[in-house]
């Protein structure tokens, strides 16, 4: 390949890459545009790295090249902007030392990968941080089996398993109010609801959610209808909340945004990072797919993605302090 058609190739690819960027601004539920979503920083990346190249690239359409990729990282940039280091945080760390005890709780989300048989990974992972709440998505039967020697040592556990990949387990050692599986959107996409009673504190909502992904012939309407109905229409209505879970999006997007300001919830990566958790091999060039926010008064100590458990998707685990 000559230096000429390399150029044009190079060209080509940047029009597609604009093209698509543009179409994602739009606020249509197609799957393919959708997708654009989750990969605006890797393509923010990409399109720096062929704009590089480009500026060497001796051709006619140069600058055109090299205006269509600045565009591409404008653009992809602006949307991601507010989950870099440099912006403002929206949700302060507290300190958890003043709390009585039992105010203070963990949590820990996971999505298993139906077809992932590291069972013993995940298992260790759970016992290595016990947390006080445990979500867990895409549990089978044959997950909830292998997992059941962990599970069964808290004093409250929701067993909804389904065969393909949108099954749940809800475990949790916090005095259980009220617990409920509710089909939001579609019967094989739950959403669990529960309000829990923390020591010396107001009660406290906690949200389960995993809708479908944007995939061919799964356009994002449900999995839009599904994200923003599990934050404005919890059973209790109560102040206080936080919700964990596998979006199957990412925090920047129109629908995950709406969510956040329909809800009130504020977002720990705001002025953090990204904390990308899915691919879990590829963490560097992943993006944010697993989400945890909180509205009300309930506090945050510290939050982090935990490492490799055998599933793609790593596991988010916070701590978590109610109010008085």
């Amino acid at each position: 390949m000559n230096m000429k058609t390399f150029g044009i190739a190079i060209f080509l690819v940047a029009i597609l890459m604009l093209v698509a960027v543009l179409a994602s601004l739009v606020p249509i539920d197609a799957w393919f545009v959708r997708t654009v979503d989750l990969v605006r920083e890797p393509m923010a990346y990409a399109a720096a790295i062929l704009l590089v190249i480009a500026l060497f690239v001796k051709a006619s359409v140069r600058w055109a090249t090299v205006l269509s990729l600045g565009l591409v990282i404008v653009i992809n940039v602006w949307r991601i902007w507010p989950y870099s280091a440099l912006a403002d945080t929206q949700l302060p760390l507290a300190d958890a030392a003043p709390r009585a005890d039992g105010q203070c709780f963990t949590a820990l989300a996971a999505n298993v990968k139906v077809k992932n048989t590291q069972y013993a990974m995940l298992a260790d992972q759970l016992r290595r941080y016990d947390p006080d709440v445990l979500f867990l998505m895409e549990t089978d039967a044959k997950w909830i089996e292998e997992l059941e020697p962990v599970i069964s040592r808290y004093s409250h556990v929701q067993r909804h398993p389904q065969p393909e990949a949108f099954g749940l387990v809800f475990a949790t050692r916090l005095p259980v109010l009220k617990s409920n599986v509710i089909e939001n959107t579609h019967r094989d996409t739950p959403t669990l609801y529960a309000t829990l009673q923390p020591e010396g504190s107001q009660p406290v909502e906690f949200i389960g959610l995993h809708p479908k992904p944007p995939l061919p012939g799964w356009d994002t309407e449900e999995r839009d209808e599904n994200i923003v109905n599990a934050g404005v229409q919890t059973p209790d209505r109560l102040p206080d909340a936080f919700v964990m879970g596998d979006f199957n999006d990412v925090p920047w997007s129109s629908t995950t945004e709406k969510f956040r300001e329909t809800g009130d919830w504020r977002d720990p990566r705001i002025g953090r990072g990204t904390y990308p958790t899915f691919p879990s091999d590829y963490k560097i060039v992943g993006w944010p797919l697993d989400q945890l926010m909180l509205t009300g008064d309930l506090d945050l100590v510290s939050f982090e993605v935990l490492p490799d458990n055998g599933s793609d998707h790593r596991a988010m685990l916070a701590h978590l302090c109610a109010s008085s």
